[in-house]
């Protein structure tokens, strides 16, 4: 049974590899959401995610008690590049199996470790099949993502530095995929402080786990959907859900808009890049996601930064639709000579700029006389785009907006 023991084991295996990220108070987060809080910073850990903790410290077990055969794992992201480099670390061979669909620069990041990858299945599903079944047939262990106690034990270290910094928090917010990190974080906030409450947030693209929380029983899903890849799990596991449920407090879920909206905040106002699943708890608390009174003391996770830059533009464009700072509109308007300047002077008047515009007067779903326009503007929050709503229907213009 995993315990404070076993963590602290881990940490001592993991001093001297993995950075004590920073925890750090942060000023603008706790003005803006009423709560005094502080990010514990696991983007900037080296391989620039958690999974660094776990992997290690499941490796190092294994080469203590003399298994240096080799390592096998199915990730196609943070996981695969913690046993990739415990792997190189310890001079052992390891082997990724990813999906066909995984970006090249992933790819890259694993075998720069000196890894191999192998490549196989439409999804991560597939991937996980396969690599279970190469590990038996060339005698390798396998390393599980979240789903082993070693593992669990490396992730949980990330509390005992938390509580060691700031001893007197009132709640310490996670991000939650398959459990391995807040099962690790639970047992060991539980057992330093019991009156520090432990909430896990998660994708409601993919919860699995929160259901498995509501029931009390674990719960699979038929898919997921969501731009936090790294807590993208369909399957909750029996092992995290038997932690959870003894030293979890809270389970929240947030959309996918509250999490772009979290990573253009952290972006913009704290100046560090968070991936998807590393936001959700951000997320949280900027939408009132947080069963906490006003002025508690807050640590929260931010779990990694190994954001895909092609899905970055797209992540910052959700988050400034979000935030009222884009607005998308398509408007008709009667095909004549001067409707659209007509149209432009109203946004000129209102102070709205036109970032991209298109003009379509063939269309079959439009009636004879008609063109429609298709408008991106830059605009200032929400009361600017009531004042562009108002001026366009007091003049006459049929829109709807585009998100």
């Amino acid at each position: 049974m995993l315990d404070l023991t076993t963590i602290k084991k881990a940490s001592e295996r993991l001093e001297g590899v993995i950075h004590h990220t920073p925890f750090s108070y942060a000023p603008i987060l706790s003005e803006v959401s009423g709560y005094e809080v502080y990010l514990k910073k696991e983007n900037l850990q080296r391989t620039g995610a958690f999974k660094l903790r776990g992997a290690f410290n499941k490796i190092a077990s294994l080469i203590e008690s003399g298994k240096r055969g080799g390592v096998v794992a199915a990730s196609a992201g943070n996981h695969a590049q913690g046993v990739a480099f415990s792997a190189k670390y310890f001079g052992i061979e390891a082997t990724i199996v990813m999906p066909d669909s995984t970006p090249l620069t992933k790819i890259q990041g694993v075998k720069e470790f000196g890894a191999k990858v192998i490549l196989h299945g439409a999804n991560y599903d597939e991937a996980y099949s396969y690599a279970i079944e190469y590990a038996k047939e060339h005698q390798k262990d396998f390393v599980h993502p979240f789903t082993d106690e070693e593992v669990i034990a490396g992730q949980g270290t990330i509390a005992l530095e938390m509580i060691e910094k700031e001893p007197d928090l009132d709640a310490i917010v996670v991000p939650v995929g398959g459990g391995g990190l807040i099962s690790g974080i639970g047992v060991a906030t539980k057992a330093l402080n019991p009156n520090i409450k432990v909430i896990g947030v998660a994708s409601n693209g993919a919860p699995a786990m929160a259901n498995s929380y509501k029931e009390k029983k674990a719960q699979s899903t038929k898919s997921v959907r969501t731009i936090a890849d790294g807590i993208a799990v369909r399957d909750a596991s029996e092992i995290t859900l038997k932690y959870i449920l003894k030293t979890v407090d809270s389970f929240n879920l947030v959309c996918e808009d509250e999490i772009a909206y979290a990573i253009l905040f952290l972006l913009e106002k704290q100046k560090l890049l968070v991936e998807g699943a590393g936001s959700v708890g951000v997320a949280g608390l900027l939408h009132g996601k947080l069963d906490l009174p006003k002025g508690s003391k807050i640590g929260i996770v931010l779990s990694g930064g190994n954001i895909d830059v092609t899905m970055l533009s797209l992540i910052i464009e959700k988050g400034l639709v979000k935030s009222s700072r884009k607005m998308k509109l398509s408007v008709i308007m009667v095909d004549k000579p001067g409707s659209l300047m007509q149209f432009t002077q109203l946004l000129t008047q209102v102070g709205a700029n036109i970032v991209q515009i298109g003009y379509d007067r063939t269309s079959i779903d439009l009636e004879f006389g008609d063109a429609v326009v298709s408008v991106d503007l830059e605009t200032k929050g929400e009361e600017h785009q009531q004042e562009i709503r108002e001026i366009l229907t007091k003049n006459g213009f049929e829109f709807k907006e585009l998100h």
